[in-house]
């Protein structure tokens, strides 16, 4: 026979404390004796990070990610497809994936999709 201890109930005349929260001065997740690491207003900081950090959150972070994504598709704009995106190259894969029937039932092997392809 197991022995279990209970917990008392609590009842009306249980005592309630009154806590005060007094947030950090320099704010949340910060020390109580020096200001954040992430504190960006130095005199060294240049004057546009100083804008870019007061900024809305859309203009801060949307127009940076836009630009680099821009600046990262420069050197793809003239290249050709890669080979495995040819009509040629993916006929042959669906064959070689009916062949070996992969995904019978609702995939490349299944009755529908055999049915709605034109290639043999």
């Amino acid at each position: 026979q197991r022995s279990c201890t209970r917990h008392p109930p609590f009842t009306s005349q249980s005592t309630m404390v009154r806590v005060w929260y007094e947030p950090p001065p320099y704010g949340p997740r910060t020390h109580l004796n020096r200001p954040s690491p992430y504190y960006m207003e130095t005199e060294l900081m240049p004057s546009f990070l100083k804008r870019l950090s007061k900024a809305r959150p859309l203009i801060g972070v949307g127009v940076p990610v836009v630009a680099i994504t821009l600046l990262c598709y420069i050197p793809l704009m003239n290249q050709k497809l890669p080979v495995t995106m040819k009509p040629e190259y993916q006929a042959a894969q669906r064959a070689y994936m009916r062949y070996h029937n992969m995904n019978p039932i609702y995939g490349i092997s299944s009755k529908q999709s055999r049915a709605a392809d034109p290639d043999p």
